[in-house]
């Protein structure tokens, strides 16, 4: 039998691979989507990739160098080895040296002769950048997700503001068995739904020596931490903040509720059409390491009620989503699993022409994104519908910290009569940085 891979494995495995390897969804040949052969320079959008790590550089820019018309022109990091990496992936790419590598974004947003950003950063970051982004005239293709409740509704605020494409980037809405499985929901083949299980990993998947990452070092040479940090409260250098383990740390992110909420659950409010609104009560249960440096959830069990009865039931420990209604139940195991339902019938459901068809591109969300510069419309993941989505892993570690239930206002975004929790929609920003 053959060994599942995880969506962890399958980008672990990828972002190394040299442009021509990456597999399905990253890299679909332009001809499958009609931009093959030669593109006239006044039909290529030209990007600038700010945040060119492991996922930055191994899906998000090799993913954008494999489209014709598409035209990487510069690179921005603040890890000098991250930058020349990036820079020279694109110049080998593209055959010259002329790729700019910058440290500080502010540097990219400030060439006109840049139409389109794509954010690859810690969290934290996500959406001062793509705010700067916007208001500077650019479209934006913005990893997932955001930090608090608050920054999302200004960024969603903004694109509509500045009338700019903006992309939340995963996969997802691309992965067949996703679309399928959130098409099946809405056209009615579960009966009425109540009840969605989603499973997201726990713990923290830390790299490197958990001990020796968390003393306080000198910073690396070519390495600016204060711009690092941006928003951030002020901390020492540790190695274990920065790079891949940020995730860990409440500051930067939100843990793997956040990291992976960010795929499941979008399915779940998909395949529930709560994409532009959100639950009404929320009642979570965590475990918070008490010492050390990391300190997102490690362990997780929240309840979210919808207005339309719907219960959402979110544990850490696994990767599954299941959708369960009146006439059955539809959903997989594992990241990309098996589609699978309560009978055949439901599993081989034809969706009519007249019938709910959800909006996707096979070919990914960055061929998407280019798609959507091109023709001035929301790509399949805009601002919104990600603010919406990541607005449900934020109530969850609001009432896991608070360690209560709360009730919540989708309409009016705000806790009902509850200072206390209303408080945590935002967080203050280290100045000079501000939306």
């Amino acid at each position: 039998m053959k060994k599942a891979v995880t969506r962890r494995t399958f980008l672990g495995k990828t972002a190394g691979l040299t442009t021509a390897a990456i597999a399905f969804p990253y890299f679909i040949p332009s001809s499958a989507s009609g931009k093959a052969g030669s593109v006239a320079p006044s039909n290529r959008i030209t990007l600038g990739c700010i945040g060119v790590g492991g996922h930055g550089t191994g899906v998000n820019l090799k993913s954008f160098l494999a489209n014709a018309d598409a035209r990487v022109i510069a690179v921005c990091d603040v890890d000098t080895n991250h930058r020349e990496r990036g820079r020279d992936i694109v110049n080998q790419k593209y055959g010259n040296s002329d790729c700019a590598a910058y440290n500080d974004f502010r540097d990219v947003l400030a060439q006109s002769d840049i139409d389109a950003v794509m954010v690859s950063t810690p969290d934290h970051w996500h959406v001062p950048i793509s705010i700067a982004a916007l208001k500077a005239g650019k479209d934006v293709c913005c990893e997932k997700p955001t930090l608090t409740i608050h920054e999302g509704r200004v960024l969603s605020d903004t694109v509509k503001q500045y009338g700019r494409v903006f992309q939340t980037s995963t996969e997802d809405r691309s992965v067949y068995v996703y679309h399928r499985m959130a098409e099946l929901v809405r056209n009615g083949r579960i009966g009425k739904p109540h009840t969605i299980r989603v499973n997201l990993p726990g713990g923290h998947r830390i790299r490197g020596h958990y001990g020796k990452i968390q003393k306080p070092q000198p910073i690396p040479n070519g390495f600016d931490y204060d711009m690092w940090l941006g928003p951030a409260p002020k901390a020492p250098y540790t190695p274990g903040r920065i790079h891949w383990n940020f995730r860990w740390i409440r500051d930067y992110s939100g843990g793997q509720l956040t990291d992976w909420g960010a795929h499941l659950l979008d399915t779940a409010q998909w395949g529930n059409d709560t994409e532009h609104t959100g639950p009404v009560d929320i009642d979570g249960k965590g475990v918070f390491p008490k010492d050390g440096l990391y300190n997102t959830a490690t362990e997780y069990h929240i309840e979210y009620k919808y207005a339309n009865g719907v219960t959402l039931i979110v544990s850490s420990g696994a990767c599954d989503i299941r959708f369960e209604g009146t006439e059955g139940w539809v959903g997989n195991h594992g990241w990309r699993g098996k589609l699978q339902a309560a009978s055949d019938k439901i599993l081989n459901s034809v969706i009519r022409p007249d019938e709910t068809h959800l909006y996707t591109c096979p070919a990914g969300e960055h061929r998407n994104f280019l798609d959507c510069v091109h023709a001035r419309k929301d790509p399949y993941f805009p601002a919104e519908t990600g603010h919406r989505c990541c607005t449900v892993m934020h109530l969850g570690n609001i009432s896991m910290l608070l360690g209560r239930k709360l009730k919540w206002d989708p309409d009016k975004e705000t806790f009902p009569d509850d200072a206390e929790a209303n408080r945590m929609l935002s967080r203050p920003m280290t100045s000079p940085w501000k939306l």
